[in-house]
């Protein structure tokens, strides 16, 4: 199992720009278009606080190493499932459909002096013998490329740059 800790940081907004900027299905959608995925679909069900997002990304495996090509095939789809107990704190699960192996954790936004900062602290475990840490590896790269796109659009899309 591989821990992942990431936070993402939004220098002079507040919470609640950043609660309603990741409640946003169109700022999802052009996250997971800065990723260059092959395919996404994204989905905000209820109200706040109580809220899931769901959102579903499928990148093409032209990069990954030849060892997992063959356990993931010429795609990988991920799929993220926030479900939002308060404005600031969701229970995080993201698994790879028909895949054996889910990512579990929580994710958090919280004031910290003059900056609006999301957390994400989640496990990683791929069900594999012998390859299984080194596809939790490749997975988290993934998630972690993710978590930072999503925070340079982020800046954008609080700074007014919604197109």
């Amino acid at each position: 199992m591989r821990k992942i800790k990431h936070e993402l940081s939004y220098p002079g907004a507040s919470v609640d720009d950043v609660v309603a900027m990741v409640s946003d299905p169109a700022f999802r959608e052009r996250v997971a278009d800065s990723q260059g995925v092959v395919r996404k679909e994204v989905s905000v069900q209820g109200a706040p606080p109580a809220k899931t997002i769901s959102v579903e990304l499928v990148h093409g495996t032209d990069r990954v190493p030849s060892f997992a090509r063959k356990f993931v095939g010429d795609e990988i789809a991920i799929v993220q499932v926030e479900t939002w107990s308060t404005d600031t704190a969701a229970s995080v699960e993201v698994t790879i459909p028909g895949k054996p192996g889910d990512m579990k954790g929580e994710a958090r936004i919280e004031q910290r002096g003059d900056a609006v900062v999301e957390t994400y602290d989640l496990a990683v475990q791929v069900k594999i013998p012998l390859v299984g840490g080194k596809i939790e590896d490749l997975i988290a790269g993934l998630l972690v490329k993710a978590f930072k796109a999503e925070n340079k659009v982020g800046i954008s899309w609080l700074e007014g740059d919604r197109g």
